[in-house]
């Protein structure tokens, strides 16, 4: 079932996480069966890849050699080898054709009067010459005393037939396209004569193992849709988080028996099916009823032997799996919730879902088969089933015909094969079925983009490292983000606006794991990775000395939200509704307005908001109480854990001398006004929470001098004069915030001016480069005006695309940023930290980090791998039709399954791939890693990541395949060089390739003064 929890904490991971134990090329196949989506992108797409050169010939080469290995030299007919002819199958778009249609395209296309596109001239040249050659063979006449050189094979029937009615004169004076639509017929007519010779028996379809399936096409009912319509609404009422107005009545007794009082009373409304399920219903309410017995029962009532259970009870709980798989998540992992759902809940959701099930076969069965009880119609039902064939003679021709035109068979050649020549070649061509070549080719979409980003890392740090370049200077100050990568390019223009600056990265919630309360938020919530349970609790307080500013600020918050809450209830009722409806013209000036003038509204509603949040804050972040907890008291962390912290992180992001004056942390997160989805565009590390206030408690803890004193026993020496500032960074309007500002001493507010004043230019720059992907931007945006565009695209009402979030996402780097600053690497890299260096023999830094950026960058690569190659199945369809529900989730239209997944517009310009790490280190170390941790092991060498190595003295690249490295061979010796990362993605909006950015000259400080406050200019 899915894993995904309730809307609010939506937090990227891998969509088939139950398959993890298994290989991911039988991952995907097995998800594939189990939910009936797509494991891959269609053929015709890679088909489109391919000729717009995405994917290569050399790609389909090498990948298909690796496939078949030993085998790719065995003989198949008379055509060559199963290599040649698998790789002429996987140039081209076989286009499946059922017998219900082949017979309109036979008579009504040109299947039969042109060779296809894709055919080269000199084969389609070379079938037509050879086909004429051999029917001129026939026409000559032959004599008793001459018998001909060449004798030609005889022409089949049909043919001879097509020949009479044209007659021998005429034929004499047919043109090219005549002879071409003869050549194709006679290859139609020797490939259907070929495959009857063959006598090949047609793969028998899957067995209709699906009871609902089975239930509709023998009753001709839906039964799932019956009991999904019951059970939809009574579970948006159960794990309803406050939206409704009404309560659902015995709802702490559990589902079961509040779905019993429901549909037991007086006024309920219930579908003819249900008149009957009062027996079963009553005994759900006895004090003594037990779901896993009653589940037993309701097994035994349909008689679903044991060696069916666990198939059959699997089937039940995935049709409606949005919906259990919410119910599974608030049972068991979702404590923050503001109505929990009492544990079971699960089990009894699928003991309802049993006696529903069993009545409506029983109902419904009873009409066809005059028979009462569940198990006999089930009986009944199965024994009139039929399994039809899946093939048939003519689309086995249509199949043969195509690879006949790709490989320039010629009618002649293919009648004079035997029939075994015949089982062979058909056999093959079945063999290597959609779903394989489907494989490769995805094999192939991932090697060409992995092969160019190896290429490009290699070549770019060798230039970096002959270059010498300014990385060992103390930086003017230093940045660190998340390693998001959203925020790739954020760091990239800041480090062209300020050559002289340092940027790092780390995973968003720095380390500091907590249940999180805003100064106007009504609960905590959880600011870690969803794998993380926090045991601290942090609060935003008013600052001491505005107290009582802020309470008047929190009544003013609570008597509004007590207005907003009447008027919505309210307006429900009768007079209510009325009186709304007299005023709801006044209500449609702001929504109007948030989609005419977006950004001006925004602006008008920013400044409202002062109204009612405090002016100045704090962090309830020193613990007083031995123990955490959320009581005022335990609230926050010791000294010695903030010490923990803060090394943690320093040596993390290889930060451990040579500290710049100001270091500011940029957490991140993603504000847009119309977006069910907003969790899933915030800090994935926050379990979809904003990051800012994990920088903010950061900065508080490293800047304490209590806390200093503590990290320097533990070997790392923070100056005095060093200074940390928390940020945050909103990623779809480009807008940062900072934190506790009147803290810096004044000696270090100029230079804070200044990197105000680079961060600001940098927002324009990375503005501009995501307005590109954006239709409704202009490539010939200033980047003042992409930043303000993308500021009302945050704001719109109307906007269902506010940003892409992690569209694209394809490499992650783990390394020291050196070798890889100044690499435009397109917005598809997740960049972390990591300085060999700094770590220990047994690698324990590079373990802690790739324990969390392996399963979250993983994570997040495949659940848009899965919602880009099955948007309807894995993913959740368009966001226009989607209604949120309970406030758990979004169902398309008033009622469907939860969806889980990501939306169309999050996924529509995604490349789907399994994503790329690219680490520094040896592969001794890495191979150690992998071995010794279990979560890391199961997604290397189950295939789910791609895995290479950088090595840190000589910048050659090894790939991990099948358990070993190999030596990655470079193949584009150069890359482009650029001025600046606009020069090179101006006026483009597909996705670019690699290329070095000039790094700008740093000038010298003219004085030492200047060098000492570090604000030397800089040339841009």
């Amino acid at each position: 079932m899915p894993a995904q929890g309730p809307i609010s904490v939506f937090v990227h991971h891998n969509t088939l996480h139950a398959f993890e134990d298994l290989p991911f090329e039988k991952a995907v196949i097995e998800g594939g069966r189990r939910f009936g989506c797509e494991p891959y992108l269609s053929e015709e797409r890679y088909h489109q890849e391919l000729l717009r050169g995405r994917i290569s010939r050399e790609d389909l080469r090498e990948v298909l050699m690796a496939d078949l290995q030993d085998d790719a030299d065995k003989l198949v007919a008379t055509f060559g080898t199963r290599y040649t002819l698998r790789l002429s199958m996987l140039q081209t778009e076989l286009q499946p054709m059922p017998e219900s249609g082949l017979s309109w395209v036979l008579a009504e296309s040109e299947l039969l009067k042109r060779f296809r596109e894709e055919v080269p001239a000199p084969y389609r040249e070379k079938t037509v010459t050879q086909t004429r050659g051999w029917v001129m063979r026939h026409l000559e006449p032959i004599t008793t005393d001459t018998t001909p050189s060449n004798p030609a094979s005889p022409l089949p029937a049909p043919l001879q037939d097509r020949l009479k009615a044209a007659g021998e004169s005429q034929i004499h004076r047919w043109n090219d396209q005549q002879w071409e639509s003869f050549t194709l017929h006679a290859l139609w007519e020797t490939c259907q004569q070929g495959v009857e010779k063959a006598e090949v028996q047609p793969p028998k379809a899957a067995s209709n193992d699906s009871l609902h399936r089975l239930m509709r096409s023998e009753l001709g009912i839906d039964l799932k849709t019956k009991i999904d319509d019951v059970l939809i609404r009574f579970c948006g009422c159960f794990l309803d988080q406050g939206f409704a107005d009404w309560k659902l009545p015995e709802r702490e007794n559990g589902f079961a028996k509040a779905f019993a009082d429901l549909y037991l009373g007086r006024w309920a409304i219930r579908a003819d099916w249900m008149k009957h399920v009062d027996a079963s219903l009553r005994e759900v309410q006895s004090p003594d009823w037990d779901a896993i017995q009653s589940i037993e029962q309701s097994l035994e009532r349909m008689g679903i032997s044991n060696n069916e259970c666990e198939g059959f009870l699997s089937e039940c709980l995935l049709s409606l799996r949005g919906w259990a798989g919410m119910i599974w998540q608030m049972e068991t992992n979702s404590p923050f919730l503001a109505n929990p759902i009492p544990e079971g809940s699960l089990n009894e959701y699928l003991a309802i879902r049993l006696i529903l099930l069993a009545h409506a076969i029983e109902h419904f069965g009873k009409a066809k088969f005059n028979i009462g009880t569940a198990s006999e119609i089930l009986r009944l039902a199965l024994k009139s089933a039929d399994v039809r064939s899946a093939s048939s003679v003519r689309s086995r021709t249509h199949t043969v015909f195509q690879l006949a035109q790709l490989g320039g068979w010629t009618p002649e050649q293919m009648l004079n094969m035997s029939s075994a020549q015949w089982r062979c070649l058909i056999t093959e061509i079945e063999s290597f079925a959609s779903l394989d070549r489907r494989r490769l080719l995805h094999a192939a979409y991932e090697r060409h983009y992995g092969n160019q980003a190896l290429d490009a890392i290699s070549i770019h740090s060798r230039r970096r490292r002959e270059l010498a370049t300014n990385s060992r200077r103390r930086p003017a100050y230093a940045a660190i983000f998340c390693i998001d990568d959203r925020e790739e390019s954020f760091r990239r223009h800041l480090e062209e606006v300020a050559p002289d600056c340092r940027t790092a990265s780390a995973a968003g919630f720095f380390a500091v794991a907590m249940y999180y309360q805003g100064a106007d938020h009504a609960s905590f919530r959880p600011l870690c990775p969803a794998i993380v349970k926090p045991q601290h609790y942090v609060r935003e307080e008013p600052m001491f000395s505005s107290m009582a500013a802020g309470e008047r600020r929190a009544v003013r918050r609570r008597r509004l939200g007590w207005f907003a809450h009447q008027v919505h209830q309210n307006s429900r009722t009768l007079i209510g509704g009325w009186v709304t409806g007299l005023f709801g013209a006044i209500a449609t000036v702001p929504m109007v307005a948030r989609i005419l003038a977006p950004r001006l509204t925004s602006q008008i509603r920013e400044s409202m908001g002062s109204l009612v949040r405090p002016p100045a804050t704090e962090l309830h972040l020193e613990r007083l109480a031995d123990d955490p907890g959320s009581d005022p008291a335990s609230m926050g962390y010791s000294l010695d854990e903030m010490s923990q912290i803060v090394v943690r992180i320093l040596q993390d992001i290889g930060m451990v001398d040579a500290f710049p004056p100001i270091i500011v942390f940029f957490g991140h997160g993603s504000g847009s006004l119309n977006n069910p989805h907003e969790s899933a565009y915030n800090c994935g590390a926050c379990s979809g929470g904003r990051g800012g206030p994990n920088a903010r408690a950061f900065a508080v803890m490293a800047n304490d001098p209590r806390v200093r004193r503590r990290v320097a026993e533990q070997g790392i020496e923070l100056p005095d004069e060093v200074r940390f500032v928390g940020a945050y960074h909103n990623t779809c309007n480009d807008d940062v915030d900072y934190y506790d500002l009147d803290l810096l001493p004044r000696s270090l507010r100029e230079l804070f001016r200044r990197i105000e004043s680079d961060v600001i230019e940098t927002r324009a720059r990375n503005a501009h480069e995501r307005a590109r992907r954006f239709e409704s931007a202009p490539l010939d945006l200033t980047p003042q005006e992409a930043l303000e565009h993308v500021e009302e695209r945050a704001e719109d009402l109307s906007q269902a695309r506010p940003e892409y979030n992690h569209a694209t996402n394809a490499l992650v780097t783990v390394g020291r940023r050196d070798w890889s600053r100044g690499l435009f690497m397109d917005r598809r890299a997740f960049v972390t930290e990591y300085d060999p260096a700094v770590d220990d023999e047994n690698g324990h830094i590079l373990t802690r980090i790739l324990q969390a950026a392996i399963p979250v960058c993983g994570g997040i690569s495949l659940e848009y791998y899965f919602s880009t190659v099955d948007v309807e199945g894995y993913g959740c369809g368009s966001k226009l039709p989607h209604n949120v529900a309970s406030m758990v989730g979004v169902m398309t239209g008033a009622a469907s399954d939860l969806r889980p997944g990501l939306s169309q517009q999050m996924v529509e310009i995604h490349e789907p791939m399994r994503i790329l790490f690219v680490i520094e280190t040896t592969p001794e170390m890495l191979e150690k890693i992998i071995s010794e941790n279990e979560g890391i092991r199961r997604m290397v060498e189950g295939n789910w990541v791609q895995l290479a190595i950088l090595d840190p003295s000589t910048s050659t690249i090894q790939r991990y395949i099948d358990g070993h490295f190999e030596p990655h061979v470079v193949t584009d010796r150069e890359i482009p060089t650029v001025q600046s990362s606009m020069h090179w993605y101006r006026g483009q909006r597909d996705h670019l390739g690699f290329a070095t950015i000039q790094e700008s000259e740093i000038k010298t400080p003219v004085s030492s003064s200047e060098s000492d406050a570090n604000t030397s200019e800089v040339l841009v």
